[in-house]
């Protein structure tokens, strides 16, 4: 058991079926009798749709139905929500209707108009191109900057402008008054690149309908919440009209939980023809339609006193929501990353204030990290310029800065409390870990070679955790398994491998006897999937909790077994004795006694089968770390290597360090990509999406980064029973300003705006 507990670096069970071709995924689903969609999407980035004509599609081979958004309105399909309420500084925040096809307007490319069934998917991808619609082609803006200037072309007239919400942090009276007594004040004006997700996997749906209720299979990153927004917006109905199956899934990163149009237009369909359809998103529909993230401008400026400890910080960010708001957009620039406002730095006056804006783009919402490697980027940034105005190092300026271990608990500016973290330590051990020391010597070898190198550091802080509840359920079988089912969901982290450790260490099963259940509405009760790190902290604590319910109720079968009470009976090693005899049982003897009524003592029922709701009575909780990254430049090309990377996190106790790694590994690449290569880009005059392909859009490969060189520091979580923080994202907020650092410090200039491409470096350089 000990090989297989918690701390142990347990390669993933999963991964056998994974690699050998037997995982399932939505897309290797075939129903009989299944019919095929495709959506029609706008080519505009803004028009008025003045008709649609749909006979010649109704009339192409092997169509079964052209649907508009006419007939949603005319069968009742609701408006698709948004989750969240932003308060506004001046007015509330406007939320505009949206359909899941359009019938007047459409405000991106890529805005679906209209639904073609048929028998094949190429019969509908057909039908699709005979659908003859007159646009009345409007202006659009799909710059964010220039959103909310006078002569922007307005989104929604309703609203009078692009503005959604003006969101203000609060403290802007506290932070004046810091910059009216700085010693120096330092500033940078800089953009969150646009960022497209790309999941391995497409978004794949399946409708169903048996003439009672739905069934819906499709990847998500929790049932749940998709069963319940379809019911409650979608359809109206009760929850139990709904079913919602999620197998295997190709990746997440905060896109998979949501209620998008498509999902609701399968199960439309399936009813209205009375036989299943399936829709599958190809990779330029994935870019166009999938929700984007970051896409942000921001001027930011930080207020110090003589001794360069900060004394002030005023931020001001435009962040598109795109055409719509999706579920959480306007959340995500504003309440989230505003919950680790000042990081993990000694800082009280600071104000952030972010007017959220409508652009003629897709929407935004949740990528890895969502709105945290934004709140980060920007305070080391504003460090980096301070230690250059101070002729500091960019190392000591942080040192001065750090929230102190004496004064953990820490209060940070958006009043949550950061309870614990050892960052001047974290650092250190980042430093040591990258041969900070010794760098300049490496930079030397590099002019030699004719090259410019560069170092540069970026901590970040997590607010990890998503919703405060989660549910699991532990069951232990006659056969000797234990069947775990959990309201979370796995797509690509691991949870069949932890989960079973953390069962196994508390209850002393076999690992491999062990079976994770999750991902379908008929047998998870509820919970909050899988999102901003927390399953291990939600979920991974809720399965400790009901492991102890199902231990005491076999501690009660074991006494009555052993003739003793109850108190007197001890656990260990898989085994129930009565303490200071050789009196014992193991597991088997008691399951089989549970599942025998007449060897139960009175009072308890057959079955050792327990569930239980977790609530954390904590706001989140703050994994951290220091990561280090090293660059090259050729300065003929422009061209930039990344030539060493060493990082240090603080994720708590950790339940398998293999797993970890792994997160670590797929952050800092998702890091890379932000702030090396990634920038998904709209023309400004046509709104067009430039950036489509693979082609146009360039994704991190193993090319892109040295071998990584990762520490933990380990400072246990005191606000759960594990121990434990998020390990998910931490890569996504640590790469980008350590690598832009880098960058800066190679070509000797301040700042350059992500990505830091060949074409970028080369115009800094002056060629």
């Amino acid at each position: 058991m000990d090989k297989f507990g918690i701390g142990q670096p347990v390669r993933r069970k999963e991964d056998v079926r994974l690699l050998t071709g037997r995982g399932t995924y939505t897309d290797d689903i075939d129903k009989p009798g299944q019919a095929h969609a495709a959506i029609l999407r706008s080519p505009h980035a803004h028009a008025r749709i003045v008709s649609i004509d749909t006979a010649d599609a109704l009339a192409a081979p092997g169509v079964l139905a052209v649907l508009t958004g006419a007939d949603a309105d005319a069968d009742g399909i609701g408006l698709l929500p948004v989750h969240i309420d932003v308060p506004g500084k001046d007015k509330p925040l406007f939320c505009p209707p949206r359909r899941i096809l359009q019938t007047d307007r459409v405000r991106f490319v890529g805005d679906p108009v209209a639904l073609v069934v048929a028998e094949t998917r190429e019969q509908a991808m057909d039908a699709c191109e005979l659908i003859a619609i007159d646009y009345d082609i409007l202006p659009s803006v799909t710059d964010t900057a220039k959103a909310l200037d006078p002569d922007a072309p307005v989104i929604w007239e309703e609203q009078g402008s692009n503005l959604c919400v003006h969101w203000d942090s609060g403290r802007g009276e506290m932070a004046d008054a810091a910059f009216a007594a700085a010693h120096r004040v330092v500033s940078v004006d800089l953009v969150q690149n646009r960022l497209v997700g790309n999941p391995m996997e497409p978004r794949v749906a399946i409708g169903e309908w048996d003439g009672e209720r739905w069934t819906l299979t499709s990847p998500t990153q929790g049932v749940i919440k998709v069963r319940e927004s379809l019911a409650k917006f979608a359809f109206k109905v009760p929850l139990d009209r709904i079913r919602v199956i999620s197998p295997d899934v190709g990746g997440g990163f905060g896109l998979r939980g949501k209620l998008f149009p498509e999902t609701a237009m399968v199960l439309w369909a399936a009813k209205r023809l009375g036989r299943p359809v399936k829709w599958r998103a190809g990779r330029t529909e994935t870019f166009l339609s999938d929700p984007h993230g970051r896409d942000h401008v921001t001027h930011a400026e930080m207020a110090f006193d003589a001794n360069a400890k900060m004394t002030g910080v005023r931020i001001r960010t435009t962040a598109a929501m795109g055409a719509y708001l999706l579920d959480f957009g306007p959340r995500i620039p504003t309440l989230a990353g505003g919950r680790i406002n000042g990081t993990v730095y000694d800082i009280q006056a600071l104000n952030v204030q972010v007017r959220c804006v409508f652009t003629n783009t897709v929407s935004t919402d949740a990528y890895r990290g969502a709105g945290r490697p934004e709140t980060a980027y920007v305070l080391e940034r504003l460090l980096d310029q301070g230690a250059a105005a101070f002729g500091i190092g960019r190392d000591e300026i942080r040192r001065r800065n750090y929230v102190r271990p004496d004064q953990i608990p820490y209060a940070n500016a958006a009043g949550n409390v950061i309870d614990s973290g050892r960052f001047e330590e974290t650092q250190q051990m980042a430093l040591d870990l990258a041969d900070w020391a010794g760098f300049e010597a490496r930079r030397a070898d590099a002019a030699r070679r004719g090259k410019k190198r560069g170092i540069g550091l970026g901590y970040f802080i997590e607010a990890s955790g998503g919703q405060p509840f989660e549910w699991a359920r532990v069951a232990l079988t006659p056969e000797g398994r234990a069947k775990l089912t959990v309201g979370t969901f796995s797509h690509g982290q691991g949870h069949e491998t932890a989960y079973a450790q953390v069962l196994s260490e508390k209850l002393g099963i076999p690992f491999d006897a062990i079976d994770l259940i999750q991902g379908d509405t008929e047998v998870v009760q509820k919970g909050a999937g899988t999102g901003g790190s927390r399953s291990s902290q939600m979920g991974g604590v809720a399965i400790s909790r009901t492991a102890a319910l199902v231990l005491e109720k076999a501690k009660r079968i074991a006494a009555h077994l052993l003739e003793a009470g109850v108190a007197d009976v001890e656990f260990a090693d898989g085994r129930f004795r009565v303490a200071g005899t050789d009196l014992a049982v193991d597991w088997p003897a008691v399951v089989a006694a549970a599942h025998d009524p007449a060897r139960l003592p009175a009072g308890e029922a057959p079955g050792l089968d327990e569930n239980l709701t977790y609530t954390r009575d904590t706001e989140c909780n703050f994994p951290n770390g220091c990561h280090v990254a090293e660059v090259e430049v050729d300065t003929e090309t422009g061209e930039v290597a990344l030539v060493n990377y060493a990082a240090v996190d603080d994720v708590g106790v950790v339940i398998n360090p293999m797993l970890v790694h792994g997160q670590c590994h797929g952050g800092i690449m998702s890091g890379i990509g932000q702030a090396m290569l990634e920038h998904a880009r709209y023309d400004d005059e046509s709104g067009q999406f430039l950036t489509a392909t693979f082609q146009d859009y360039c994704m991190p490969r193993a090319g892109d980064a040295p071998s990584f060189r990762l520490g933990l520091n380990v400072v246990p979580n005191p606000s759960n029973d594990l121990g434990v923080k998020g390990a998910g994202e931490g890569g996504a907020c640590g790469a980008p300003p350590a690598i832009v650092s880098a960058v800066c410090d190679a070509l000797g200039v301040a700042h350059l705006d992500m990505p830091v491409t060949p074409e970028a470096v080369w115009r800094a350089l002056g060629r």
